[in-house]
Parts: C-alpha cells; sequence; structure tokens
C-alpha cells in the first residue's frame, strides 16, 4: 500500500511582503504540497514565469530576510518554510486533538491541545481536525510520532484508506481493510505491530474518519 506524506512546516507572518513574494512563497507550499519537497530556482522560474533564477534568488533571499523562510547554501533544494503559525487570507482554525481521553468524544474540548491556521485548500479534501500521532506503528507509512494527520469526518472508507477507528473507547490510525461483510481488518504499517482483527458480530467498531494529508514541523 502506498500513502504519500505531505509535509509543511507552519509559519508565524513577521513582516509584510510584496504580491511578487508571496508568489513564490505560495509556489514553494504548492509543491511541497505536491512532491513532499522543495523547489529548486529552475522549478519556481518554470511555475512563475521568471526569465532567470537569479530573480527567483532575489525574492527568495527577500523572503529569508523577513523570516518566512531559511536557506540552506550548497544545495538546490535547501527551502524551508520557518516553523511558527501560519497566517494566510484562505486560512482557518483547525483544532489538534492529542490524546483522547477514554470514552469521551474525539471533539471533545478536553481533547484539544490547541488550534492551528491552515490554508483550507491546502490538501485535495476538505478536513475538520487534525489528530495527533502517538507511537510508530504507521512508520513504513511515512507516518511518524508527532506528525499531524488532517482528519476529515466520515464512515464512507474503502479498503487501503488510512482511518481513524475507535475500538473499546481507545483511538487507532491504521489501513482499513474489509475481509468479508462481517470480518474488517486494521493494518499496521509496521512488522514490530499486529494488525487486529475485528468479528463485527461480537465487537462494536467506529470508523471516525480518514487522513487527507499530514502535517509535519521540520
Amino acid at each position: 500500500m502506498y500513502y504519500t506524506v505531505h509535509i509543511f512546516s507552519i509559519f508565524i507572518i513577521m513582516k509584510e511582503i510584496t504580491s511578487q513574494q508571496q508568489r513564490v512563497l505560495d509556489c514553494i507550499q504548492i509543491y511541497l504540497k505536491k512532491t513532499g519537497f522543495p523547489p529548486t530556482r529552475a522549478d519556481i522560474c518554470r511555475e512563475l514565469g521568471f526569465k532567470s533564477p537569479n530573480s527567483a534568488e532575489t525574492h527568495l533571499r527577500a523572503l529569508e530576510k523577513k523570516g518566512f523562510i531559511s536557506i540552506e547554501s550548497g544545495t538546490s533544494r535547501g527551502i524551508s518554510i520557518i516553523n511558527g503559525e501560519q497566517i494566510t487570507k484562505n486560512a482557518q482554525e483547525y483544532p489538534v486533538i492529542g490524546l483522547v481521553a477514554a470514552g469521551s468524544p474525539t471533539l471533545a474540548q478536553e481533547n484539544v491541545e490547541k488550534t492551528i491556521n491552515c490554508p483550507d485548500s491546502f490538501f485535495n479534501s476538505s478536513f475538520d481536525y487534525f489528530l495527533k500521532v502517538k507511537g510508530l506503528s504507521m512508520k513504513d507509512a511515512g507516518i511518524m510520532e508527532d506528525d499531524l494527520i488532517a482528519v476529515k469526518k466520515t464512515s464512507d472508507v474503502k479498503n487501503g484508506d488510512i482511518v481513524i477507528a475507535r475500538l473499546d473507547n481507545e483511538v487507532t490510525i491504521k489501513f482499513f481493510n474489509r475481509k468479508s461483510p462481517k470480518l474488517v481488518e486494521l493494518e499496521a504499517a509496521n512488522d514490530d505491530f499486529e494488525n487486529i482483527f475485528i468479528n463485527l458480530e461480537q465487537d462494536e467498531l467506529h470508523i471516525e474518519g480518514k487522513s487527507v494529508g499530514l502535517l509535519r514541523k521540520n
């Protein structure tokens, strides 16, 4: 099974930027969203129609000076978005859910660690909240501890989806695999963890949503 991890570092707007600098910043974010790694100067020129890599470099250095990005010397893709909270025109606040209290609804106030701003169109699908990952049961799918899973609340899932499931008042993140009308397998992406089999005639399984993307702070 294959899962594309969208890596995005959240940042604080520290100074105003020009429209061209905003275009470059947006280009970096979109490129990260599509590919998982930052663009080269040539990529920025191609995407934005700049005639020379020097034009891209000028805007990148201005963004670095204003605190939006950092640039690592000696590498063509050494561009990182600075950590913090992102504030953009099309951003909205989403709750970050930490360890879910046993028996409580996932979005209960006691489970909300904080809220963060994120562009509402950053992922290919709308979503409702972020769930903070605990443990390494999904590491081979590129999901590491403390990553933030963007969760879309839905029970409409298919085999191969990464789902947020509630079992016996505990919440887990696993691949969904319906083996038969009465049997569901929740599959880990780490050989050190056993898969979970649920007989729907005997046990209750509640699918709270599915993952539509992932944020990771650099």
